[in-house]
């Protein structure tokens, strides 16, 4: 994944504890810098890939990040945003088992 738009993100200026809130009102302040920021997409979409847990990206919190790509695997789309595919899951073996269910 790319990283080169970091240098060009708001939040280089603002201190970091700015995007790791403890609470509701400091993912508010975190949202509104992150609202006019250039690279708020691939910031996300960065956040998304790596599955970082912590803090606001591209505007997103935990919370919504989860619900995020949640909703991309019940479309099948991979993090990233890209518009490739999640390939299908394999045939059964016998008595209905996929291999995954064997390990």
């Amino acid at each position: 994944m790319q990283t080169e738009w970091m240098p060009q993100g708001r939040c280089r200026e603002i201190p970091p504890g700015t995007f790791f809130p403890s609470d509701g009102v400091g993912v508010e302040v975190a949202r509104r810098i992150c609202a006019e920021c250039p690279v708020k997409a691939p910031c996300l979409e960065y956040a998304l890939f790596h599955r970082i847990d912590h803090g606001v990206w591209g505007g997103a919190s935990e919370r919504e990040r989860r619900r995020i790509l949640r909703q991309r695997r019940l479309d099948g789309v991979l993090p990233g945003g890209g518009a490739e595919r999640l390939p299908p899951d394999p045939p059964p073996l016998r008595d209905g088992l996929r291999p995954a269910d064997c390990l």
